[in-house]
This record gives C-alpha cells, sequence and structure tokens, in this order.
C-alpha cells in the first residue's frame, strides 16, 4: 500500500481542515487524514496524487513541495 504525505501551506484553523475534507471527498479520494498543515493519503496512485493536489488548491491552499 503506497501512502504519501503532503505539506500544505496556509492552514491554520479546524475551518481549514474541514474545507481540504470536503474538497478531497468532492474528488473521489478515499483513506486520508487531515491535520493542521498537511494531509496523509493512504492507497495512493499517481492520478490520485494529481487530483489531491488540486482537491487541495480547490480549497485555496497551497501544496509545499
Amino acid at each position: 500500500m503506497k501512502e504519501k504525505l503532503f505539506l500544505i501551506e496556509g492552514m491554520t484553523c479546524s475551518h481549514c481542515k474541514m474545507t481540504v475534507e470536503t474538497e478531497l471527498k468532492n474528488a473521489g479520494i478515499k483513506n486520508f487524514t487531515v491535520a493542521i498543515g498537511s494531509v496523509k493519503v493512504e492507497s495512493l496512485s499517481t492520478d490520485d496524487e494529481i487530483k489531491v493536489e488540486k482537491a487541495i488548491e480547490s480549497a485555496g491552499y497551497k501544496v509545499i513541495k
């Protein structure tokens, strides 16, 4: 099982966390854990990595690379 941690710039509160969770669910991503400043996703394919990054950006945040 592949797992990846995405670091996120700009998250500061539980509302930020809920916003990212909603965008990930809307993108069809499953098996994720959101914390303030990061998202850990399990069972991630290459296509899902792109979906996760786009979902984070749709929520208004930036993925730190």
